[in-house]
């Protein structure tokens, strides 16, 4: 009888107490001078601060096609009704509507756009698939924020995505304002990762997406983090976007304005970095949240 080798596992998470691990891998993973569409000066910015802000990655008519494929999404019963829409506790509107690149191939073809992708292969240093997809709607008038986090955290403790090769990008559908809710990034934040306190929950997602509470930092540590790399709060016009590595410590706040905060959430994961077992938590994520088809985006 033969027993399989113990995983390793870089970034502990979950455990009796916070624990610090300095980042082991790289940020920008394609090689210097590496075709693609990101300059190499903002390549060292992102290297540097975990993000990378385009002021319009797409036009007014995409901008407004994208919105109305949103709208369409969230005023369909069957969408609302189905496990991948997330719903807001107290309006009962909804919040988010995950793997909008499988229920609309309006989101598909952008997610295949090549200003989309071929940034995220240009960071990651490989092919990518689509680790998560997501509408985030934040309607005005008390739309809930959600709070500081590692996006890696949670996906290394709850889909088993074994290193930091995973990047986000956020397009905006409408305007981020300084008032309405926005993106807010601790730059330089990546380099470090926080594994926070406490066991995974039975079944975490099905709370964690409506309020964070498991991989929620304390308040020490994110007064720590804050006071070494500050705070960034993102604004632009709607079409603008928002790169950002899986480990940047983030969050946004309630939306008490007019006016409605609304976006396009793609996670691009290198295709070397493919998820296995849950480091921290009994059973994986649904493939909605987490996906298991590592199938290249082409």
């Amino acid at each position: 009888m033969t027993t399989a080798p113990a995983r390793t596992d870089l970034y502990p998470t979950r455990g009796a107490s916070e624990v610090l691990t300095p980042r082991k891998d790289p940020v920008v993973w394609s090689a210097p001078g590496a075709p693609g569409p990101i300059a190499t000066s903002d390549l060292m910015g992102f290297e540097r601060d975990g993000f990378l802000t385009v002021d319009q990655l797409i036009g007014d008519d995409e901008v407004a096609l994208y919105r109305s494929e949103l709208e369409r999404l969230i005023s369909d019963p069957k969408v609302r009704a189905d496990e991948r829409s997330i719903i807001e506790p107290k309006s009962q509107d909804v919040r988010s509507v995950f793997e909008v690149h499988r229920i609309s191939e309006v989101f598909a073809s952008l997610v295949r756009d090549e200003r989309v992708v071929g940034r995220a292969r240009q960071i990651l240093g490989s092919d990518v698939y689509v680790h998560q997809s997501r509408i985030n709607v934040k309607p005005g008038f008390g739309a809930s924020g959600f709070y500081w986090h590692s996006d890696f955290e949670t996906w290394h403790a709850e889909d088993g995505l074994p290193n930091m090769r995973t990047v986000s990008v956020s397009i905006a559908l409408t305007e981020n304002f300084d008032t309405n809710g926005g993106l807010m990034i601790m730059p330089g934040s990546h380099k470090t990762f926080l594994g926070c306190a406490g066991e995974t929950p039975k079944d975490n997602y099905k709370k964690s997406l409506q309020m964070q509470d498991a991989g929620t930092p304390s308040d020490e540590a994110l007064t720590r983090f804050a006071d070494d790399h500050g705070i960034r709060l993102f604004t632009g016009r709607a079409g603008s976007a928002t790169w950002f590595d899986c480990n940047c410590m983030h969050g946004s706040g309630d939306n008490i304005t007019p006016y409605p905060r609304s976006n396009v959430f793609i996670v691009f994961n290198s295709v070397e970095n493919a998820a296995v077992e849950p480091f921290a938590a009994p059973v994986p994520r649904p493939d909605f949240i987490g996906a298991r088809d590592f199938t290249p985006v082409r």
